[in-house]
């Protein structure tokens, strides 16, 4: 009888330690050296000081000596090819306009079309001669103040922009020149003021406070 008592009781406290309603219990000290059948420990990634996240260096590293901007001969070839698209869209567009407004008294027809056509690619090829040559000699003049100067700031564009149109316009003279120096003058100041305008922007208004 006492054995069956004593088993009774060691299934009662058994159950009842099972469903936690007594018994004892086993701490997390216990409990944290035994191993978890079938589940992966925690990956160490996931354990992180937030001070590794923070980056006080640059993203990149780049060779000695080199800049971390682009130089005027790296933004030449950008430079010539975007002009030259450029003057090509426009051209089209252009002759597409030239071609309906001159063949408006025909009929479509096929030499209607063929003249639109031949329009929009004379104009076309035109505007993209143009504004390459222009970027041309352009990032040309820019790459040699630059190197000549040993800096890039905006005098170079200034200049370059200038020495660019006077060089365009030669043909027409003296006053050719001077035209086509001033256009290039207006245009690459307007720029320049366009790129520094944050900038003075900000000046003012800590002067004026």
């Amino acid at each position: 009888m006492e054995g069956g008592g004593g088993s009774g009781n060691k299934t009662t406290g058994g159950l009842a330690g099972f469903f936690g309603a007594g018994g004892a219990g086993y701490s997390h000290a216990d409990l944290a050296g035994v191993p978890l059948t079938g589940m992966n420990p925690l990956s160490p990634y996931l354990n992180v000081d937030p001070r590794y996240l923070v980056q006080d260096t640059d993203e990149f590293i780049l060779p000695t000596g080199a800049n971390k901007t682009r130089g005027r001969f790296e933004l030449a070839f950008f430079t010539i090819g975007g002009c030259c698209m450029t003057g090509a869209a426009f051209g089209a567009m252009n002759g597409l306009r030239l071609g309906l407004k001159e063949t408006q008294n025909m009929a479509w027809s096929k030499p209607r079309n063929v003249q639109i056509l031949n329009m929009v690619t004379r104009q076309g090829a035109l505007w993209a001669n143009t504004l390459g040559s222009l970027a041309l000699l352009y990032s040309a003049f820019g790459v040699i103040i630059e190197k000549t100067r040993g800096a890039e700031d905006d005098l170079n564009t200034v200049a370059a922009g200038t020495m660019t149109g006077m060089l365009y316009k030669c043909t027409g003279g003296l006053r050719g020149v001077a035209r086509g120096g001033l256009a290039g003058l207006t245009l690459t100041g307007l720029y320049a003021l366009y790129n520094n305008w944050e900038h003075m922007r900000g000046s003012l208004l800590q002067q004026s406070l």
